[in-house]
């Protein structure tokens, strides 16, 4: 199983939830809305999952053994984490660039 790419759909500021994530594997299957979520002590990754008629959420598609879960957990949080410095940096830039009512 390779990943072939991560697509950060959505930053979130407010709450524990951090992002939500789409995933392509070996370019033929992608997985949509998984979370990349703030837990007590560190960041942490979320599968898909809804909620069944009990009230109990059950993931929808999830790795199946700890090597894969780490594979992953490590990049899409290395994902996360660039996307964040590319977002900071642009901030930044944009920060440091005069406005024409400063050249003026």
């Amino acid at each position: 199983m390779e990943i072939t790419d991560i697509k950060i759909r959505r930053i979130i500021t407010e709450g524990r939830l951090r992002a939500v994530v789409s995933v392509t594997i070996d370019n033929m299957l992608a997985v949509h809305d998984i979370k990349v979520v703030q837990g007590d002590e560190r960041l942490f990754v979320a599968m898909p999952s809804r909620k069944d008629e009990n009230g109990v959420f059950r993931d929808i598609v999830h790795p199946i053994s700890a090597s894969a879960r780490k594979m992953m957990e490590e990049r899409i949080l290395e994902t996360y984490h660039q996307h964040l410095a590319l977002v900071e940096a642009e901030a930044e830039a944009e920060a440091t660039v005069p406005t024409a009512d400063a050249i003026v």
